[in-house]
């Protein structure tokens, strides 16, 4: 799995909007929060994706942007993200290619585990937090990011 300080690989997606995306097109936007979650539409990804979209105006209000990434394709996203009214992309990886890349697949390959990373706009690993099962630190984590940006 990545770590603080680690290069993270280039890497493009398809986003819920059917668009493909780039790593360098999201750092162009700042600091990037990108999560990794198992899956739309299950109670504790929906949590989270929830607990982030509430905490939206502040991410963006320190100049930093949010991306989601799971296994599910992009007509999927758009139905999750409009039933739940996010306003960040989600990004499908159904090959798990990026996920695979990130080191946040699940034991012997299956799944996703619950990562969240902080990248800065040189590709670099700021800080992560790993949390499977208590979806509440992912939101603290975030709190945290949102206050250190907010310091600088």
């Amino acid at each position: 799995m990545l770590e603080e300080g680690d290069l993270v690989p280039d890497f493009e997606l398809v986003t819920d909007t059917s668009q493909t995306v780039s790593l360098d097109e999201l750092l162009a936007k700042g600091s990037l929060i990108l999560y990794f979650y198992p899956a739309d539409f299950t109670p504790g990804c929906t949590a989270e994706a929830c607990d982030i979209r509430d905490m939206y105006p502040d991410i963006k209000a320190v100049s930093a942007h949010v991306v989601g990434v799971s296994p599910q394709t992009a007509e999927t996203h758009k139905r999750f993200k409009a039933k739940y009214e996010l306003p960040f992309p989600l990004m499908a990886d159904p090959d798990k290619t990026v996920i695979k890349a990130f080191g946040v697949n699940g034991p012997m390959g299956f799944g996703v585990r619950r990562v969240t990373f902080l990248i800065n706009e040189e590709k670099r690993i700021v800080d992560r937090v790993i949390a499977d099962f208590a979806i509440k630190r992912h939101a603290q984590f975030i709190e945290h990011v949102i206050k250190d940006l907010g310091d600088y």
